[in-house]
């Protein structure tokens, strides 16, 4: 029989384990707002063509991610029996599919532009946009390798390390911005080609760390022997739970990524005050996304133990948890957004008041709608511990698209609110999403919880 903790406990227990992970996606999260800022700096037209880019690479990625997302239920699994073998073969053949949906996807990234052009974007922040990602796409192949090894690591509860290597990665992209978008220390001046350098070498930089710490830290996991193998089984095993994971998260990404696309039908200055205020907003949903990897993790330990009183009594915590930053984060964005938007523009910027203006109404709506976010991100990883992915699947992918995108586009273009109605239709999504994903969880967990046990 396992121990009754109490929420105090449970709340430790989450925090311990979590923290590092919040800290790893915040480490992460700044590679993607150092390119924002220092473009931003650089060029209000080159920022629209970030925006574009790094959205298009996001959706793909994260899609891709699926894959790795899915090892860390599977490891955290067989790590409460010690089954070494089955971790090293989930992680092995996540890694696979990783680099086969890399082989897939690369092609839409060379040539980006025409796809944009097809969407409606404007010539030249097409053509912006696919040199940057001309370069940067490179390293998704990386990139999506340290997602799975992250995501091993993060199933042993090898959190630290998850962050000390993400953030050595951001500070390699921090140094390599600073250098090659400006032209400083002896650097060319490279504009968006020296942003989209300075990411690819973050994400080998990040690969390399990984691997090495697997290598020396695990060895009895020999993830790397005979790598060449395929292990058909297994793989269709990680393939089973990863492709809804992937549909998942590509529901919501691609649900911004479209919404930058609309927001670039309205102009230039309402896309870049959208990925400003994006970037804000992302940083927030990066803590709960680190509490939801936690909750995925302790979800998975008490399913394998057939715990449902532990199993729902973290499960609140993680959400009260959530609750507190969504209230602290709320506040910030409400009390400064001029001085939080102005960090991403130039002060001598001829747009900059207009920026602002737009800014602010839309960071004001993100304060409202990352209460929805968050409580979604949350529940979809206490579903995931269960290893319940197809059911959210589906009612993620009717909240975003059915209902989040069909609303952002009546009320930005038919009733005329611009940037404003696409960001309430936003909101409406993500609010769906959130109760359809708690409805699910709290009413049948005690009914998924024999299948996992």
């Amino acid at each position: 029989m396992s121990q009754i903790l109490s929420p105090l406990a449970h709340a430790r227990a989450l925090l311990i384990l979590g923290l590092p992970l919040v800290g790893g996606h915040l480490a992460q999260f700044l590679i993607g707002l150092t390119d924002t800022i220092m473009v931003g700096w650089y060029g209000v037209p080159e920022l629209a063509a970030l925006t574009l880019a790094a959205s298009l690479f996001m959706t793909l990625f994260l899609f891709g991610s699926g894959f790795a997302w899915a090892v860390m239920p599977l490891v955290a699994s067989a790590a409460v029996t010690r089954d070494d073998v089955t971790i090293r073969r989930v992680t092995r053949m996540a890694l696979w599919l990783s680099g086969l949906f890399f082989v897939c996807v690369m092609p839409l990234l060379w040539w980006s532009a025409p796809i944009l052009r097809a969407i409606g974007q404007e010539p030249e922040v097409a053509a912006n946009a696919q040199v940057y990602l001309r370069i940067a796409g490179w390293g998704m192949a990386p990139a999506l390798g340290v997602m799975a090894l992250k995501s091993y690591l993060a199933g042993l509860e090898h959190t630290r390390v998850v962050l000390w290597i993400t953030v050595a990665a951001a500070v390699a992209n921090g140094f390599g911005n600073y250098a090659l978008i400006f032209g400083n220390w002896g650097a060319p001046e490279l504009g968006i080609r020296g942003a989209a350098i300075a990411s690819l070498l973050s994400h080998l930089t990040a690969l390399a760390g990984v691997v090495l710490y697997a290598r020396r830290k695990l060895p009895q996991h020999q993830l790397f022997v005979r790598f060449w193998r395929p292990d058909t089984e297994v793989m269709a095993r990680v393939f089973r739970l990863g492709w809804p994971i992937g549909v998942t998260t590509l529901a919501e990404v691609a649900l911004f990524a479209a919404s930058a696309v609309m927001m670039g039908w309205i102009g230039t200055v309402s896309l870049a005050a959208h990925g400003i205020a994006l970037q804000l907003a992302s940083a927030s949903f990066m803590i709960h996304l680190g509490l939801s990897n936690a909750a995925t993790i302790r979800a998975s330990n008490a399913a394998g133990r057939g715990d449902l009183t532990q199993l729902r009594r973290g499960a609140w915590v993680v959400s009260v948890l959530s609750l507190i930053v969504v209230a602290l984060t709320t506040v910030l964005f409400l009390a400064l957004p001029d001085q939080l938007i102005g960090l991403f523009i130039d002060p001598a910027e001829p747009r900059r008041a207009a920026i602002l203006e737009v800014g602010r109404i839309l960071l004001a709506l993100a304060a409202l709608f990352q209460l929805a976010d968050a409580m979604q991100v949350i529940h979809v990883g206490v579903l995931r511990g269960l290893q319940d992915t197809r059911v959210p699947m589906v009612i993620t992918t009717i909240s975003y698209w059915a209902i989040g995108l069909t609303c952002s586009y009546t009320l930005a273009f038919f009733v005329g609110w611009g940037a404003t109605g696409l960001w309430l239709g936003l909101t409406f999504g993500l609010t769906c999403a959130a109760i359809g994903l708690a409805t699910r969880f709290w009413t049948s967990a005690a009914r998924l919880l024999p299948a996992t046990a």
